[in-house]
């Protein structure tokens, strides 16, 4: 196992947030107040929560992309570092660090809003000064809260570096570009991204296995589309079309489940575990992330999902 940790390198590049979560009964509909029950500050952003589930549950992690030189960016960056997440490929920049405003209602059910501020100054030219640190990862992981123009540059040094490359396509607003699809090696949406990515209505699994196949039909080479409790639909190359039962747990909040299903694989990928064992782990991992509160602080270790089996 010890040899396999070693080279068990991911690279995440992407976005960092600082979370502010409000607890509430419900969501608010348009135009309405609500009174919330409690508020949190807490270290987010896809790029860094897929950053911390990478680093805890079993990869050597080096995060790439921008924060803030204010408290917020300070925080962000010394969270990571208790992570042992290598930062040296992120930068400081001259808007303040993003934020996310989340409101979680008691059904554990979510709505959030992100004001980029710093990771909009990650362009291809970040990228470009950190390709050494995209050349010693096993796996790439990108997401789609920096500028599109800064994405295709992180996929294309990938693909060129021979690089596992994931794209979580978050946020999803319509197809991805044509181009982009041959630099991916594992498509990982979720329902509402698939959609989006699609064209169809994702509403059920077999929804869902038409829209990976029209996403593969359009270049796509793996398409994951994670489900919630409804599970994984995978669609992989040479493979016959497979859902994946998610396992049974009652949940308290899915923020950043998703991305803990994200680090999760590329882990798993990274240390050489087939697809089918890397979707599995990643699922139990994100079972047991729904479980608690918060985004980062809700993300278990290797150690604990080994333990659920």
């Amino acid at each position: 196992m010890a040899s396999n940790q070693t080279r068990a390198r991911v690279t995440v590049v992407g976005s960092l947030n600082m979370d502010l979560v409000v607890r509430s009964p419900r969501l608010p509909q348009p135009g309405e107040t609500l009174a919330g029950r409690s508020f949190a500050q807490v270290a987010g952003g896809k790029g860094g929560n897929q950053a911390v589930a990478a680093a805890r549950l079993g990869a050597q992690v080096s995060m790439l992309g921008c924060v803030g030189a204010d408290a917020n960016g300070v925080q962000l960056r010394a969270g990571l570092e208790a992570e042992r997440i290598d930062c040296a490929a992120l930068e400081t920049g001259s808007e303040p660090s993003g934020v996310a405003l989340i409101v979680v209602d008691d059904a554990s059910q979510n709505t959030i809003v992100i004001v980029a501020g710093s990771n909009g100054e990650v362009t291809p030219a970040t990228i470009a000064r950190h390709e050494t640190t995209l050349a010693a990862a096993d796996v790439v992981i990108c997401q789609l809260e920096t500028p599109p123009e800064s994405v295709r540059a992180a996929l294309a040094a990938a693909r060129r570096l021979g690089k596992t490359v994931i794209l979580n396509p978050a946020p999803a607003i319509g197809p991805l570009p044509a181009d982009w699809l041959p630099l991916i090696d594992y498509l990982i949406p979720n329902e509402l991204e698939a959609a989006a990515l699609s064209g169809l209505a994702v509403d059920s699994p077999e929804d869902a296995a038409r829209a990976a196949a029209a996403l593969r039909a359009a270049g796509a080479r793996n398409v994951l589309i994670t489900l919630g409790p409804r599970g994984v639909h995978a669609a992989l190359e040479g493979a016959a079309a497979t859902l994946y039962e998610a396992p049974r747990v009652e949940a308290v909040d899915t923020t950043a489940a998703g991305d803990t299903f994200i680090g999760g694989f590329a882990a798993q990928l990274a240390q050489g575990a087939s697809v089918e064992a890397a979707i599995r782990f990643a699922q139990r991992a994100a079972a047991l992330s729904v479980t608690r509160a918060g985004a980062q602080p809700s993300i278990p270790t290797r150690a604990e999902v080994d333990a659920m089996g």
